[in-house]
């Protein structure tokens, strides 16, 4: 693991921080590529019975790096890079938790819904901008959204782009516990602590239930946005928006 990850391990709870501070834990292909070989660990070892994932106290993951992003095609968009990876993560056999301090959006947000359980700081943002960018959410959010806090508000937020505070993202359902800013890794060891009474194997296949609710049309939900993202990913609408965004960020001193 690079120091991109921050990756421990105790008392059976693994922890993952992410650690870009740079550029706000923006999620780029290091990025993927090593939480992907980290869930297939994570998979591997009887050791880790829950996992948490976190990042600082400016951002949980602030999006996608758009200047790498920028440059991406249709190709990019169907290899599904980042759902594949969020698909990992919402399979894992372990409860898994989002402690999300600051910033969770686009990616972020949906690398958090492919969590179980999402608790947020009070002074936390979550929200999908990609319209805002020329594209749409593309790792997820156009079902999972949906199935958290509805289709109308799913269509709410993804087509404003609206970035929500926490205690509206509790109210819609999208986290599950609001805290103290700074207190949101701990909230998620307190849920560990009661989880730690129930049978391992039974938390095993109540997460296979639960999660079986809805796979009938996950697949399809995958592949339409793949496409779609794919006809966006080549959009001049797009480039431009994406463009003046990185242009904009280097003027900042």
């Amino acid at each position: 693991m690079s120091d991109t990850l921050l990756w421990t391990v105790t008392n059976g709870v693994g922890t993952c921080q992410f650690n870009r501070p740079n550029v706000r834990n923006a999620l780029n292909r290091q990025m993927v590529h090593e939480l992907s070989l980290l869930v297939v660990e994570i998979t591997a070892r009887d050791d880790i019975q829950f996992v948490v994932f976190t990042g600082n106290n400016q951002a949980f993951i602030s999006g996608a790096d758009i200047e790498e992003m920028e440059k991406r095609g249709r190709s990019d968009a169907l290899d599904m890079i980042n759902t594949g990876l969020f698909r990992q993560i919402e399979l894992l056999t372990k409860p898994t938790i989002a402690a999300i301090e600051g910033y969770a959006l686009g990616g972020g947000c949906e690398l958090a819904m492919a969590c179980d359980l999402r608790v947020c700081g009070a002074s936390a943002k979550l929200g999908q901008p990609e319209v805002k960018l020329g594209i749409i959410p593309g790792a997820g959010a156009t079902y999972r959204l949906a199935r958290l806090v509805g289709i109308g508000r799913a269509k709410e937020l993804i087509y404003t782009g609206r970035m929500i505070d926490a205690q509206t993202a509790l109210q819609m359902g999208l986290v599950n516990r609001v805290v103290a800013d700074g207190e949101a890794t701990a909230s998620a060891h307190t849920w560990i602590d009661e989880m730690r009474e129930a049978s391992p194997l039974a938390l095993h296949f109540a997460k296979l239930a639960l999660n079986g609710v809805h796979e009938l049309s996950t697949d399809r939900a995958m592949a339409f946005e793949a496409t779609a993202q794919a006809v966006l990913f080549e959009d001049a609408e797009k480039k431009r928006r994406m463009r003046a965004f990185v242009e904009k960020r280097k003027k900042k001193p």
